[in-house]
């Protein structure tokens, strides 16, 4: 198996995503996600951009990593400068790290219009920036910036620049398509140019995904002889994104035959997505190939009975061989086949056509003629399969609970009094909330601590309503969904009614009931 590096960008060019933010405590989680999978390098910022980064390199370096390298990240020293001088080299040379990654021009538009110098001066600071940091010390990642755009324009000169970088000592050429416009067909075209014009030389691929070929064209540029190849977790990035690296890394390893990560270390491909994206503070996207949870759900009810007999008629892999699982989601268009992966879930001796199976498709068509929905709501389905079968023990019960809406409001606009009983324990608290259903959420949470510590690692991490008959004006029936995580695994439930704070309160005791009787023993 052909080794490809992993070059994870999550901290630095993924950050820069919009919506994405990462504190000095999630950037280290992050670290420590990524080197556990096994990826090769983590660039983890400019260390003179901000504080933030500042405080990470400083704190990144007592890290005891087994797999990844922290590399920091710059650009090339100003025209006319002098390297020793410049402040990002000096930070750079500083921050304990032993790889960096500098960027540099390799358009001819962007030297003469953006860094307004000439295309000579530009080939001068690129080798010079690199020469002073590789004689410091540092083993440099060369990042040609633009390069396919610039190979387009004027493809002499972007080899002048590469060739730069390799004067001055750079270990690695990268090519990037910054602006991710590339198609793969040009990606094969160039990147074979550039293997031959530096056969004995490690080239790098940086893809983005503006016309959605960012994890193509990184294949391609693979098949052509690239050794390290660049992204992000989830794919996030300025614009449309990186290139995602929870896709790509499968399509190498199990599908292509090459070795991004070490193979036993496959099945944590899932949770590090959503371990990433949970601190990322941006759900994953349920679509996302190989690590969402779409990605192995079926609904349509022909696919999940074939799904069910022999897994390879509706699934090109195992989700169990990158760390997911196998969905099959309950609807109109769902027959008895598909209900059983969900009843042998509850019960694995329980029989296709014995008479609680009708029975619980009865009182699921009931329910959902009464507005409830179980596609989105494993957690609800899997407690109402339990109580059907009569396997169902309540953690706590519910004395009572109040819910004072203030007016105007501010940001603890409510308050919510609950009395639980747990063993005959009663336990009685009161919190403060943005809204009632947080409030609710907070004071629950709060008195179940009280018996049941873990309750601690649980939080809500969505929360959807919606109207079921618009007629009904403000006494319309809603759907309460709400997703709850305990940082590692993900779930949902659902309540409805009348009443938008009954609907919830239904739908947060099925997620604590489902996340203190099932996610936790787990």
């Amino acid at each position: 198996m052909k080794k490809i590096s992993i070059f994870d960008s999550t901290l630095r060019d993924g950050a820069q995503g919009e919506g994405v933010s990462f504190s000095v405590e999630d950037k280290l989680a992050v670290v420590e996600y990524l080197d556990q999978l096994g990826v090769d390098y983590i660039e983890g910022g400019n260390p003179t951009s901000n504080p933030k980064d500042c405080e990470f390199f400083e704190r990144v370096a007592d890290l005891e990593l087994k797999n990844a390298k922290v590399v920091s990240f710059t650009s090339t020293h100003k025209v006319g400068a002098d390297p020793a001088k410049d402040p990002s080299l000096t930070a750079v040379l500083e921050s304990k790290t032993e790889h960096v990654s500098v960027f540099g021009k390799s358009w001819d538009m962007h030297v003469t219009d953006i860094l307004n110098a000439t295309l000579e001066q530009n080939l001068e600071i690129i080798c010079s920036t690199v020469d002073y940091l590789t004689k410091n010390g540092k083993t440099v990642f060369y990042d040609a910036e633009h390069f396919y755009d610039g190979y387009k324009a004027n493809p002499e000169y972007a080899m002048q620049t590469l060739e730069a970088a390799l004067k001055g000592g750079a270990k690695v050429l990268v090519l990037c398509d910054t602006n991710g416009a590339c198609f793969p067909f040009e990606i094969e075209q160039i990147t074979t140019e550039v293997v031959k014009r530096f056969p004995n030389v490690e080239i790098g691929i940086h893809t983005h995904n503006d016309i959605g070929m960012a994890v193509a064209n990184a294949i391609s540029a693979v098949r052509c002889g690239v050794t390290q190849v660049q992204g992000t977790f989830g794919g996030f990035g300025e614009r449309c994104g990186n290139m995602d690296l929870c896709v790509l890394i499968p399509n190498l390893q199990l599908k292509l035959g090459y070795k991004c990560i070490p193979a036993e270390n496959m099945e944590l491909l899932t949770s590090t997505a959503k371990s990433i994206a949970e601190a990322a503070n941006i759900g994953l996207d349920p679509r996302t190939p190989y690590v969402g949870s779409s990605a192995f759900a079926h609904k349509a009810g022909m696919h999940s009975d074939a799904v069910i007999k022999k897994s390879i008629s509706y699934e090109h892999i195992s989700p169990e061989a990158v760390g997911n699982s196998r969905r099959v989601l309950m609807s109109e268009v769902a027959g008895r086949s598909a209900i059983m992966l969900a009843l042998k879930q509850v019960d694995p001796t329980i029989d296709k056509n014995s008479p609680i199976t009708k029975q619980i498709l009865e009182k699921m068509k009931e329910l959902e003629h009464n507005g409830y929905e179980f596609e989105g709501a494993e957690g609800s389905l899997e407690m109402l399969i339990a109580k059907e079968l009569g396997k169902f023990t309540p953690h706590f019960d519910l004395g009572k609970f109040s819910v004072v809406v203030n007016e105007p409001a501010d940001e603890l606009s409510s308050m919510a009094m609950i009395k639980i009983c747990v063993d005959g324990e009663y336990e009685t608290t009161a919190a403060e909330g943005d809204g009632p259903v947080n409030a609710l959420d907070l004071a629950v949470r709060r008195a179940l601590g009280v018996f049941y510590p873990e309750i601690k690692k649980m939080s809500l991490i969505d929360y959807k309503v919606r109207v079921l008959d618009s007629k009904g004006g403000t006494a319309a029936k809603v759907r309460v969904l709400i997703t709850s995580s305990n940082g590692k695994r993900a779930w949902r439930t659902v309540g409805v009614s009348t009443d938008i704070i009954s609907a919830s309160w239904k739908a947060l005791i099925d997620s604590i009931e489902y996340y203190l009787g099932v996610v936790n023993k787990k």
